[in-house]
């Protein structure tokens, strides 16, 4: 089976999923934080030539510089030539303005490069891994939910790791060297303004569990107000012939009432935690200045030095506040981190190993087979056994979960048989073993309700394949009885199909299903009450043309009526998901048992309406 590099491997953490989304923009990220910590040193500069100046150059105060500085500062001709023009300092701060302008463009640039190459591995790999994933999968989980963790959680992922974490390591450097700086000119002031750092990560971390949960409960019904807009959009053909309008905008307002509430309840959680945060910035941006005020006052500290520790203390206060930002959305990123590893943690639909791919044109066997669904409502299916001689056609009968399609579904693979629920078997070959992709490439299914795709018509039928051509397109479509359709519409075959087949009727979208299904010529044809849409007339019609077009094809039939299945080389009543009658339809008309119960049903409903319609024909004349 194809499968990217990821397989089944199995995320542990929250931390081993971003390291493997990181892979093709690690180096990248790590780039832009080289630029990043070179913009935080030059930041760091300004302040100390400020200080410089109105000390040194200004006052006649002995300049307080690395030797390395003096060094470059004598060979321009030292302080005193600053002194003749101080345009040089000018100078000397807007090249350092220039260079910080530079490196601040390169972090930008390569972070946001890494960023969106981060976050196309992600959907990528969602992607990937969705398509992996076995049916009974996706019938657990509703459509408008996975919509929401590949698209808002992603998103929510993105700016954490480009915004918070990246950012990070210049908040790091930025602390480091402020702290460093302000230890040079008070260690007393220095300790001051430090002991807020403790305190910011304290009130950081109280809020980290509760931003956490409140977002948790707020993706969750994000989620379920997507899935109640795509089912609305997808469905707004039953909803309006219904005149079910109201109801659903109710619903919909119900539930974003519901969602909003849990955001509000987020943003009063979210505005406590800035509020805090400023209050204790207000702290100690009055307690650095006071101190400094009196220090300076008193000598202790210069002008210049009182200058600089206070642009020193601003610069601190940015990653202080930043460090403490980067905990709280934390939590956010750690539940949309754990909605994303649901998906990827998930099991894959596998082969086992060495599988079969053994010729399909064979018989088909089901022995002893019982299957029950994971929704605790009883066995689908129970003890069924039966054969299909290769070429045969045969017709399944049965109400509405007597388990006709469920059998289907196991013929296909989308749902495994496990250890005692007997075997499928295609010639000498157990389907269990046989690959599950080489099978769905054998079999061609027709569904009740098709699904097909926002293309033209053309489109639609040739899905499957790129390979097919507008004359075998024309051909299937003859024998589904569709041509004659395409031919009226404006744009013939290019006539553009809306989401999932909107703009066609019911029976429309079936023929289509059937056409798309029989340019495939697979050795095994299955057709689940694929003519239910259609009138009558329209399916003697098409049920003619496929005797004549399967040729040596294994032909299933799952129908309601019997008109559909009557010519059928074999006929199974199911009911309750057992077998409870199988012959021709003469053997079973014989029995007078359920098919003969259902036939006279259906016989004399279809006499009544020719009845009721030769007495309009009487009344008219």
């Amino acid at each position: 089976m194809n499968r990217s590099d990821q397989g089944q491997r199995k995320f542990e953490s929250p931390a081993s999923l971003i390291a493997y989304f990181l892979r093709g923009s690690k180096w990248i990220f790590l780039l832009s934080m080289v630029f990043a910590s070179a913009v935080s040193f030059l930041d760091m500069i300004l302040p100390r030539i400020i200080s410089f100046t109105v000390d040194s150059v200004i006052a006649d105060k002995a300049p307080d510089l690395p030797a390395s500085v003096l060094a470059c500062l004598d060979a321009v001709g030292g302080v005193a030539r600053l002194r003749e023009a101080p345009v040089l300092i000018a100078v000397i701060v807007i090249a350092v303005a220039l260079a910080g302008a530079v490196c601040r463009y390169l972090f930008r640039y390569f972070n946001e490069v890494a960023a969106e190459r981060f976050v196309k591995r992600m959907r990528d790999n969602l992607f990937a891994k969705i398509q992996r994933l076995p049916y009974a999968w996706h019938g657990a989980n509703s459509t408008g939910d996975i919509i929401q963790r590949c698209t808002s959680d992603v998103e929510t992922i993105k700016v954490f790791v480009s915004e918070q974490l990246t950012s990070l390591v210049r908040v790091i450097v930025l602390i480091a060297l402020a702290v460093h700086f302000m230890w040079g000119i008070d260690s007393t002031m220095t300790a001051a303004a430090s002991l807020f750092i403790p305190v910011v990560i304290s009130y950081s971390l109280f809020f980290y569990s509760r931003i956490g949960n409140a977002f948790e409960k707020a993706d969750t019904e994000e989620g379920r107000l997507s899935a109640i807009a795509q089912e609305n959009l997808t469905g707004v053909r039953v909803v309006r012939a219904f005149g079910r309008e109201q109801y659903e905008r109710e619903r919909f307002e119900k539930q974003n009432e519901y969602y909003t509430g849990f955001w509000i309840r987020l943003i009063r959680i979210l505005s406590l935690n800035w509020i805090t945060g400023d209050v204790m910035t207000g702290l100690q941006y009055l307690l650095v200045n006071i101190m400094g005020a009196v220090f300076c006052l008193r000598g202790r500290i210069t002008a210049g030095q009182f200058i600089a520790f206070v642009s020193y203390n601003s610069l601190l206060i940015w990653p202080v506040r930043s460090l403490g930002r980067v905990i709280s959305e934390m939590s956010k990123a750690g539940i949309s981190l754990d909605r994303l590893r649901y998906i990827m943690n998930a099991e894959e639909e596998t082969d086992p190993q060495d599988a079969l791919t053994p010729p399909m044109d064979r018989d088909i066997r089901f022995e002893h087979v019982s299957f029950s669904y994971e929704d605790g409502a009883g066995e689908a299916v129970s003890d069924v056994s039966f054969e299909i001689p290769a070429g045969s056609t045969v017709g399944i009968l049965g109400g509405t979960g007597s388990g006709k399609s469920t059998l289907m579904y196991l013929l296909e693979k989308l749902y495994p048989l496990g250890e005692g629920q007997g075997r499928i078997m295609i010639g000498d070959a157990d389907l269990a073993q046989i690959s599950a992709p080489y099978v769905r490439s054998q079999i061609g299914m027709v569904l009740q309700e098709p699904y097909l795709f926002s293309r033209s018509i053309e489109e639609n039928i040739a899905i499957t394949s790129g390979r097919y051509g507008r004359e075998e397109v024309q051909r299937a479509s003859k024998t589904a009885d569709l041509l004659d359709t395409i031919e009226k519409f404006p744009s013939g075959f290019e006539t553009f199909v809306g989401e999932r087949g909107v703009t066609l009727s019911g029976g429309q979208k079936q023929r289509t299903a059937i056409a798309q299904m029989l340019i495939r010529k697979c050795p095994i044809m299955i057709f689940d009450d694929s003519l239910s849409a259609v009138d009558a007339e329209t399916d003697a019609r098409i049920r003619a043309a496929l005797r004549k077009s399967t040729g040596d094809a294994t032909v299933i039939l799952i129908a309601h009526r019997i008109t559909t299945i009557m010519h059928a080389d074999q006929i199974i009543v199911m009911e309750k998901g057992r077998i409870r009658e199988k012959g021709t339809h003469e053997e079973l008309l014989s029995l007078c048992g359920t098919y003969r119960r259902i036939y006279d049903l259906q016989l004399a409903g279809s006499e009544d309406l020719a009845g009721d319609a030769e007495g309009r024909e009487q009344d008219e004349e």
